[in-house]
């Protein structure tokens, strides 16, 4: 059974993200404790609302030192939605001058996504990477979007002897980044735990990566 912390930095939902990561049969614990958030065999870190305030909540209860130290350690973390695009460097969302900053993780923006309707909100099939562990046996399927921004290039690709990241393109618009697994840091666009029998297994994929 493995043991699930979800960070509480103050972002919504994530109670339905609790109750679909427990369906996997995991322990689920929402906490802003840094001992938990880092020992627990994975991190969830949610994402809804706005590019800075998710950054500023996440560093606030020290998310940023506790992601990057488990990383640093090989143990996993999941980011979900804006989860993931803080990841990213920074994003031009309600950015006046320069570009909000983000964690850093990987480099490049988050930025509008050029589409004729926004926010993309609904339902989407996305074109899983080839060998994605993410989305074995729900290659086909759709999963739910709501997001206006997103990053709409990718350009981290390590030399060997290190694999490159799996990278899972969807479209609204223009191409977009909705899925990266990326060694012990995994992360989606979309909602897993909105997204029906898909988004759960996706979930269930992901927990059996936490050993």
């Amino acid at each position: 059974m493995a043991d699930i912390v979800i960070l509480d930095y103050g972002s919504g939902n994530v109670r339905s993200a609790q109750r679909a990561l427990e369906s996997t049969g995991s322990t689920v614990e929402v906490t802003v404790d840094a001992n938990r958030a880092f020992e627990a065999d994975g991190l969830v870190v949610p994402g809804v609302g706005a590019f800075a305030a998710c950054v500023a909540g996440i560093r606030n209860v020290d998310g940023a030192r506790i992601i990057g130290q488990r990383l640093a350690g090989g143990r996993p973390v999941l980011g979900i939605c804006v989860g993931m695009q803080v990841l990213f460097e920074g994003s031009t969302e309600h950015a006046t001058g320069a570009a909000h900053t983000g964690l850093g993780e990987w480099p490049g923006l988050v930025d509008q996504l050029t589409a004729p309707v926004l926010p993309h909100m609904g339902w989407n099939n996305v074109r899983a990477a080839d060998g994605s562990a993410m989305f074995a046996g729900v290659e086909d399927e759709r999963f739910y979007f709501v997001h206006s921004f997103a990053a709409r290039a990718w350009t981290l690709h390590p030399e060997e002897p290190f694999p490159s990241p799996k990278v899972t393109w969807a479209n609204h618009g223009d191409d977009f980044v909705a899925a990266v697994e990326n060694g012990p840091l995994w992360a989606t666009q979309f909602h897993p735990e909105k997204s029906g029998d898909a988004g759960l297994q996706v979930l269930a994929n992901w927990v059996k990566t936490l050993g």
